[in-house]
């Protein structure tokens, strides 16, 4: 008898530097575009976190029900969880006065808790075997709370040390450095190198937008919110058409063969 092995593809993209790419300019995107909607059209945190969250999940269901991988859908996923955690995270730290530090702690404690169910469920938290129901609820979960977490971090780093935006950027740009070493030059485990880089990209691009759109005062550029948020979506669409992406794959449970 032989043990015959195949692969399944994953509903999600294979994690490459186009992913890498696209992901830190939807981060950077959604905080434009949360700003946009808060800020520029004084809708307030509670309303945008309703709409936004309302968006997340009629995408989330749509990517569950998609029976392949889709870019689109799951690029129009990432920026509307990524969107929704900007709101979020700003209507805990801002208006229930939770503040950057007690956030953060918080949404970290949410992350963990979320990784560990996933773990203690599937036995895996790789983003390889998302290709299920029940894994893609643990994912984007997983994702939604990670991109809160690079919010607040984002706002904590900015604002509660007096880096700024600029310093702040820096750090997480340093701290993605560091695991890119550590994936290129170490036995390091994938699996928790990615989702560290997952959610250090957030306040990355939280960081970049804030330092596009806040005022000069607040050491910004104080670019027009909705025409940075248009550009940088016009560049994910380039970016999504133009560079190569494919689904992400994973060995299939072997089939024993005579």
């Amino acid at each position: 008898m032989t043990d015959m092995r195949s692969e399944v593809l994953s509903k999600v993209p294979e994690v490459t530097l186009t992913f890498w790419i696209i992901k830190v300019l939807a981060t950077t995107l959604g905080e434009t575009g949360g700003d946009t909607v808060t800020m520029t059209l004084h809708w307030g945190y509670l309303t945008e976190t309703a709409i936004f969250l309302s968006l997340l999940v009629a995408l989330v269901a749509a990517q569950i029900a998609a029976k392949k991988f889709h870019p689109f859908l799951y690029w129009a996923t990432i920026v509307a969880s990524t969107t929704a955690g900007t709101t979020m995270a700003d209507f805990a730290d801002r208006s229930l006065g939770i503040g950057y530090t007690g956030g953060s702690a918080i949404l970290l404690a949410c992350v963990l808790a979320v990784l560990a169910l996933w773990y203690w469920t599937m036995g895996t938290i790789s983003v390889e075997t998302v290709n299920n129901p029940r894994t893609e609820a643990f994912y984007w979960a997983a994702i939604t709370f990670s991109q809160t977490l690079g919010t607040a971090l984002g706002d904590w780093m900015a604002d509660s040390t007096g880096l700024g935006y600029e310093g702040g950027a820096l750090v997480f740009a340093a701290g993605l450095a560091i695991l890119a070493v550590a994936y290129f030059w170490t036995n390091a485990s994938r699996v928790l190198l990615f989702w560290a880089a997952f959610i250090l990209t957030r306040p990355l691009g939280a960081t970049v937008g804030d330092f596009l759109d806040k005022p000069v005062s607040h050491g910004g550029l104080a670019l027009s919110r909705p025409l940075a948020s248009a550009v940088i979506a016009a560049i994910i669409l380039v970016c999504i058409l133009v560079l190569p992406q494919r689904a992400g794959r994973h060995p299939a449970q072997p089939e024993m063969a005579s």
